[in-house]
Parts: structure tokens; sequence; C-alpha cells
């Protein structure tokens, strides 16, 4: 099996094949978005290829330079527990090695389905992710900062790339209203609204 760059046809079947049944509009990425930002190097969209066929996809966000957001991983219907999971992990540390490779798994406590939050971040511990010691909150959803690296980490500059991920996304507004990193449960929650999926309202903000 190989990790590899699609094509933006591919790229596009695997998000409706894959991404789009197994993530809510409120957690998924438009495809334009993720387009947009493959076509200016900022955007590696990993796919695993079995010879010809995409058998899951593993997503990384590369705007910032030496931090590397893991966006979505995914393992497509027909090939789930067959632990592809675990194989796109290790393959996009190996494809994104020299960078700092961090991600986002939902906390448990304000998860709509607890036990499943668990399970993912359990997965997550068992491939070599770290937990960050900060949250983040992005538009309503409170997650833990999972990360892996080969060099010792500033979690400050950590953070701080974080953010950087989505101010160069978001207009200033949107980011102020439903950003917070870090985050903790003292600062209250932003309203939840779909990530990236609203359009952009100068007059109301969202």
């Amino acid at each position: 099996m190989e990790l590899k760059l699609p094509t933006e046809a591919q790229l596009k079947a695997a998000y409706e094949r894959d991404l789009e049944p197994s993530f809510p509009a409120s957690e998924r990425k438009p495809l334009k978005e993720m387009l947009a930002e493959m076509r200016r190097g900022e955007y590696h969209p990993w796919c695993l290829f079995d010879g010809g066929d995409i058998v899951g996809e593993a997503f990384a966000w590369t705007h910032v330079p030496g931090y590397v957001l893991f966006d979505y991983l995914c393992v497509t219907e027909t090939r789930r527990n067959d632990g592809l999971g675990s194989t796109l992990i290790k393959k996009l540390i190996e494809a994104e090695r020299g960078s700092v490779l961090f991600g986002e798994a939902e906390i448990p406590a304000y998860a709509p389905d607890p036990a499943m939050a668990e399970r993912r971040l359990a997965f997550y511990r068992r491939n070599g992710a770290k937990t960050a010691d900060y949250d983040v909150c992005e538009f309503g959803v409170p997650y833990h900062t999972l990360y892996w690296a080969e060099r010792t980490v500033n979690e400050d500059e950590l953070s701080a790339a974080h953010a950087a991920y989505y101010r160069s996304a978001l207009p200033a507004p949107v980011y102020k209203r439903f950003i917070r990193i870090p985050w903790e449960p003292s600062m209250g929650r932003p309203t939840f609204i779909p990530w990236l999926g609203q359009k952009y309202n100068e007059n109301t903000g969202i």
C-alpha cells in the first residue's frame, strides 16, 4: 500500500464516497476549500492506495511551516476493521516527517457520544499521540489537542501555530466569535454552527 497525493478528480471521488457519509456537515470542510488550499500548496489530502484503489484518507493542513494539522482520518466502509487506520497514521507521520503533526479529538465529557469519543482518543494514543496541556473550542465544540513529534515540542509555540491555522482560514470577526485557542471551561463555549459550512455574512458575523 502507498500513501500519495491524489488528483483533483480522485480527491473529489474520495470526499464524496468516504468523508461525506462519515462526517456530519458541522465537522466537514467543504471540498472547494480543500481544493483551493491544495492548489496553493497548503493542504495535503493524502490517500492510501491499494493498487489503483483508494482505501482510506489522512488529510493534513500544511499552512504553517514546521507544524502540520491532521485534519481528517477516514477508511472506506468496505475496508474498515482491517487495521488501516493505524496504517494511515504511521504513513502520515512518515510523509510529514520533520514537522510537528497535531490534531484534535472531541473531549468525551462534552461529546454527543462520550463512549465513541473515548474510543477515538484511545485509538490515537495507541498510535503514538501525546496529549498537549491545552484544549481548544471551535464553533462550540471542545477538543483535546494531540500531537506526534520526533523533537521536544514547545507547547506555547504549538498553541500559536494552532491558532494561526484558523486565523488564516477565517475572517477576523468569525475567528473572534467562534474560536478559542487555548480554551478552558471557565471561558464558556461559543455558539455551535457548522464549521466553515456557513456563508460568512458581514452584517450578522456568521
